[in-house]
């Protein structure tokens, strides 16, 4: 009898076993009815079941590892009808390809939390990243009447932005040259504009834009702080639509339509999105602005984009895009600069037939060039410029298995850097290089229960150095319960490009590039006077993070995340140089003669998060603490980003009947930042006549004797910013917006900069009224 029973338990066991292994593959794509757009982090689950996922940047799902039998797909979304089909799997390793489209909703509906979403932040690490699309974008008060990206971003956790002009984006102790900024791939050298209050990229045509601010996964690799992953839209796939705006900081364009429309729902065809965007900030303010101190705002920039799309009937794609981004900003009394962006290139995904990997990839170039002239009345005059340019591409492989994932990919770099800059000892200091870099990388999302393991690998060759990188990095969730999640990631980067720029800038506006030495020093001195040999010449950090998620009812969550990162070799230029690097200097050590030296730091902090949706109220509060310091083998100092306190308050509020107005304010108050402080002058002699020269009679510059590096405080920084926006429906395809904007409610003297020579005090913008109209049709 015993013996009986053990054969019918293993045939039931078996037979369990074989139906598991009896299921195939659900997967397609979702896009919306009206433009034909993919349709992103859309909820896809089988009705009745616990087969869930969310949408990708391009509309894409892959339930994997379904049992035969019959099915209803449901995609479903907020504000959006629920698209349904019917699926049947009818054998083993079946795939079932196909399209729902959803459209917008004329009923509201009270805000519901879909089961897919719950079971995505369960079955996902999403350590350390914002997913951001231009509906939260445009929660954002609509400084200069128009919301932008750069806005939006300076509310994030970890990130602080250095101000009203001039601003730059750091991330989490990573300065503005650590951060690898990606627009469909394609590398971006500089994504902000002089005045921080603009991105080079239109909101109106971004899909997405997804911010890791540390713990990335080796699928992205070359930065050492934190990537931006921006991607845009196809076109509308039906008709010929766009918007035309103007505010009284510039004006913008945008149109997109078919090329080839589908002939049927879901059948192949050809789009095109085209932007442009221009400011006249430096003539408006003329006009407007007449109480901001001179120079006014003497700005101006012009951003253009183009993208054709084609799209295959089963879901594949590929497109073709370029851009050309320009800046000029001229202050008298400190110095001019400019730049000039532009590039090109393709990308793809393919679906292929009878597999359930999906592929991606792309090919693209870049190039930047910036310079800056310094006022012939500034002290240390220091002319500079630099370019790069380059190409990158790669392919990348997904593989879906269940709530398992593994990915796979390789990419190449290749690019030249020309640098030229003068110091204020009048040493020049120039390089120009050719760089090529060589990765791989593989990692896997593996699902264990309530545990959550995300382990990757990337091997980097950094060719002009003849050096690998070897990188693990490792991301874990662990569901305590339903709604509680802790969460860490820990790994190795590096990169070889770093920063032309000067800690000692009065104006922090030149943005230049350099790639890294093969000369520097053999040895760097520690903090304790020991030395240590590198091993190489990258720039290299570590990251740990470590953080939970609660959910505390279905609208209101909280995220907190500490973190600690070991900038363990960092590359920058040597403010020390006194002598040329040659034999006849042999003798002279290397902190003073070499072009660049060998820092070392660290950045840590904790940033709280806590985030209120709910019908026509969205309220976003996020508190930053931080503390950066470096190591130059000499001493010890904080950079200019280091800034102790970051508060950011910002809410938004739809009302009226038919919910056509809205109101949206934000209110930021930072601890201020480090400076150099100035603490007497001098008569500087070249000491470049004959030999002959006397000092006694020789009229020298003014030269400036400065304190200690960044040891100054700037005051604090604070700014409330409110904008009132009205939608007026012309037609159901027409639509006007007029915005009224107030940037710095109560006109808070933020200080920009003191001129060192006359000490005179220049303040970031001050109350600021704007008005913005828009039409979209």
């Amino acid at each position: 009898m015993p013996l009986k029973r053990l054969f019918v338990s293993l045939v039931f066991l078996f037979a369990s076993v074989s139906l598991l292994a009896q299921s195939g593959s659900v997967r397609g794509f979702v896009y919306m009815e009206e433009t034909g757009e993919p349709a992103i982090y859309v909820n896809v689950y089988l009705k009745g079941t616990t087969y869930g996922t969310t949408t990708d940047d391009n509309g894409f799902f892959n339930l994997t590892k379904v049992p035969i039998g019959n099915y209803t797909v449901m995609a479903t979304s907020i504000g959006y009808d629920t698209a349904t089909a019917s699926v049947s799997i009818e054998k083993a390793n079946q795939i079932q390809d196909f399209k729902l489209f959803i459209s917008e909703s004329s009923i509201e509906l009270e805000t519901v939390t879909i089961s897919a979403e719950k079971q995505e932040a369960q079955t996902t690490v999403k350590m350390s990243v914002t997913k951001l699309t231009p509906k939260e974008i445009k929660k954002m008060p609509a400084i200069g009447g128009d919301p932008d990206l750069a806005q939006y971003l300076q509310v994030l956790p970890g990130v602080v932005f250095t101000g009203d002009q001039g601003g730059q984006l750091y991330i989490r102790g990573g300065s503005p040259i650590q951060n690898k900024v990606l627009l469909d791939g394609m590398i971006i050298y500089n994504p902000f504009h002089s005045i921080g209050l603009f991105s080079v990229f239109d909101t109106d045509i971004l899909r997405t834009a997804d911010v890791y601010t540390g713990g990335f996964s080796a699928e992205y690799g070359g930065r050492i702080s934190s990537i931006m992953d921006i991607k845009t839209k196809d076109g509308n796939k039906q008709r010929i639509s766009g918007k035309v705006g103007a505010t009284t900081f510039g004006s913008d364009i945008l149109l997109e339509g078919p090329i080839s429309k589908p002939k049927t729902q879901g059948g192949g065809s050809k789009s095109f999105i085209i932007s442009a965007k221009t400011s006249y900030m430096d003539q408006s303010s003329e006009k407007i602005y007449k109480h901001i101190d001179d120079p006014g705002l003497p700005y101006n920039f012009t951003d253009l984009y183009g993208k054709v799309s084609l799209n295959g009937s089963n879901g594949s794609k590929v497109n073709f895009f370029g851009f050309n981004f320009m800046d000029e900003v001229d202050y008298p009394d400190v110095a001019a600069f400019e730049w000039n962006q532009y590039g090109a290139g393709t990308n793809f995904v393919l679906i292929p037939a009878r597999s359930t990997t999906l592929i991606d990839g792309v090919i693209a170039y870049t190039s930047y060039e910036t310079s800056a002239i310094e006022a012939e009345e500034t002290a240390d005059a220091r002319d500079r410029t630099s370019l790069i340019n380059g190409f990158n591409a790669g392919m990348n492989f997904t593989n879906f298995n269940g709530n398992n994932e593994s990915k796979f990919g390789f990419s190449i770099l290749g690019f030249t850097t020309d640098f030229s800059f003068t110091n204020s000892v009048q040493q020049v200091i120039q390089q120009r290089e050719n760089t090529t870099e060589i990765a791989g990388y593989l990692q896997y999302k593996l699902n264990f229960g309530k545990l959550v393991l995300e382990p990757s690998f990337r091997l980097h060759y950094y060719a002009s150095l003849s050096t690998f990188s070897p990188e693990p990095r490792i991301g874990f969730k662990y569901n305590i319960t339903n709604n509680w999640r802790i969460k860490g990631a820990a790994g190795l980067y590096s990169q070889n490009l770093l920063s032309a720029t000067s800690d000692r800038d009065v104006v922090n506006l030149f943005y230049g590039f350099l790639s890294g030495p093969d000369n520097l020093q053999e040895e760097i001195t520690n903090e304790d006077g020991s030395t240590t040999r590198l091993e190489d010449q990258l720039q290299k950090a570590r990251h740990l993070i470590f953080g939970f998620e609660y959910d505390i009812t279905r609208n209101f969550d909280i995220n907190i995340e500490g973190y600690y990162k070991w900038f363990t070799q960092l590359t920058n230029v040597n403010r020390n140089k006194l002598y040329e690097d040659n034999a006849a200097n042999s003798e002279v050590p290397d902190v003073l003669k070499k072009d660049f030296i060998v820092e070392t730091g660290d950045a840590y902090g904790i940033d709280f998060t806590f985030k209120y949706d709910r019908k026509n109220w969205s309220l976003y509060a996020v508190y930053s603490w931080s503390k950066v310091e470096r190591w130059d083998g000499i001493q010890t100092y904080y950079p200019i980003f280091d800034r102790r306190h970051n508060v950011n308050l910002v809410g938004s509020y739809t009302f009226g009947e038919d919910l056509l107005w809205t109101v949206d304010a934000r209110w930021n108050l930072g601890s201020g930042f480090p400076l150099t402080q100035t603490t007497g002058f001098y008569e500087l002699l070249s000491f470049q006549g004959a030999l002959d020269q006397s000092y006694v009679s020789e009229n020298g510059d003014l030269g400036i004797r400065y304190g200690e590096l960044n040891n100054g405080r700037l005051p604090y920084y604070h700014r409330f910013d409110i904008s009132l926006k009205r939608k007026f429906v012309i037609s159901e395809r027409s639509i006007l917006d007029a915005t009224v904007s107030v940037t710095n409610v109560y006109n808070r003297e933020n200080i920009f900069y003191v001129n060192r020579v006359t000490a005179e005090r220049v303040n970031q913008l001050p109350i600021l009224p704007s008005v913005g109209v828009s039409w979209t049709f």
